[in-house]
């Protein structure tokens, strides 16, 4: 067998396409400061308008995947979405989102954002911001979550604390409001 290169193969620092004016449709969508910079100063100057910021997008949190055949034991950290659909023996705490999926198992504690159980989780959700239970859940544990939807169907034994707490309004001191009863009352004789 022979190797040889193909003198047809353009090298890599020749162009594919002869060189010719770059056409305003042919500009890239997020230029960068060195070539927002040149296209400046090769444009008349008459058509040169202010350079506005382009933001960066936030990269897209990747997901995580524990398949059906799989049963792991340890602990699960770090930053992106983890969906569990096999069996996982450990606690997880990520920022992102926590699905168990139907016929998953999860022993352990939960801290995420978002906590989605169709599947059997063992252990306590701490301070999510969003938990469901869909139809298909058994959850044997505590929930503290800010909102929580729990489907018709769905199994639960345990403790839930709802709601924002710390920004919850002050109570009010029922005493006081049965004393300005008590005034307005008398005073109105």
């Amino acid at each position: 067998m022979a190797i040889w290169k193909d003198p047809t193969q353009p090298k890599k620092d020749t162009a594919l396409f002869p060189q010719a004016e770059p056409s305003p449709a042919a500009a890239p969508i997020n230029p960068t400061r060195n070539e927002t910079a040149s296209a400046a100063m090769s444009a008349n100057p008459e058509s040169i308008s202010p350079v506005r910021a382009v933001p960066a997008s936030s990269p897209a949190m990747k997901e995580s995947v524990i398949a059906s055949d799989l049963t792991i034991e340890g602990k699960i950290q770090g930053a992106g979405h983890v969906r569990i659909a096999g069996r996982f023996k450990g606690d997880v705490d990520v920022k992102g989102d926590l699905t168990v999926e139907q016929g998953a198992k999860l022993d352990g504690s939960v801290k995420a954002d978002k906590v989605i159980v169709a599947g059997e989780l063992d252990g306590n959700i701490h301070s999510a911001n969003r938990v469901e239970l869909l139809a298909t859940c058994a959850m044997n544990g505590d929930i503290k979550a800010d909102t929580l939807t729990v489907a018709s169907g769905s199994r639960l034994r345990g403790r839930v604390e709802c709601g924002n707490w710390d920004n919850a309004p002050a109570k009010r001191d029922n005493n006081s409001d049965d004393a300005t009863k008590r005034e307005a009352n008398s005073t109105s004789v």
